[in-house]
């Protein structure tokens, strides 16, 4: 087998209508990067076939019937399952992605995206990059502002502008892009706001940091 055909990415795909999902499926597969895996009308269905066929990305609705995307990001966490989690989502589900940020969610895409931007979505996520891109950051931080009493906190304005640009879905090379600076030291900007919000990663940087309003 050539290294060429093993490049491509391992996903599972979770969507409650039928067309949908095949449509997903056989869009993803004409891109010849991704290999569709698991193909699931139900969260529940996902979680009893992962174990017997592991992935590198779930691609998932945010809306479906029982435990639904959300619960589906849960179960796994619970689990000790970290495989990124792509869900799909509308312009009107900021409550939906803040919970699904909450547990562990990765990233979140618009449902009328290209199939383009859904291939370098997923191209993102299996490279241990987060897309919030639709993240309306009004509507969430309204969602938070009642929650977060604020520690202190204090970023710069660079590095508050870093901050919004890894909420936009940017790579450190396109931030680096943006703001004409080195790719490293966009590195260690990132590094020291992980430290000063004491995160793990970029998805709950951005969470924290919309939450104690300093986006």
């Amino acid at each position: 087998m050539s290294d060429s055909h093993r490049t491509s990415i391992l996903i599972a795909l979770c969507d409650d209508q039928a067309l949908v999902l095949r449509g997903l499926s056989a869009l993803l597969r004409d891109t010849g990067l991704i290999d569709v895996a698991l193909e699931c009308s139900d969260a529940e269905s996902l979680l009893r076939a992962l174990p017997l066929r592991p992935v590198q990305v779930i691609v998932s609705d945010i809306r479906m019937p029982g435990l639904g995307g959300i619960g589906l990001v849960s179960a796994l966490r619970e689990a000790g399952n970290v495989t990124p989690v792509l869900l799909l989502t509308t312009f009107d589900d900021s409550d939906l992605m803040l919970a699904a940020l909450r547990v562990g969610a990765q990233g979140f895409l618009l449902k009328d995206a290209s199939p383009e931007e859904l291939c370098a979505a997923i191209q993102r996520l299996a490279n241990g990059e987060t897309l919030l891109q639709p993240v309306s950051l009004g509507p969430v931080r309204a969602q938070l502002a009642s929650t977060s009493n604020g520690n202190g906190t204090h970023l710069t304005e660079r590095e508050a502008s870093i901050l919004r640009l890894v909420a936009g879905g940017y790579s450190n090379k396109e931030i680096a892009r943006a703001l004409q600076l080195s790719e490293g030291t966009i590195k260690n900007y990132i590094t020291d706001i992980l430290l000063k919000l004491d995160c793990r990663d970029r998805t709950h940087a951005v969470v924290k940091a919309i939450a104690q309003r300093l986006l």
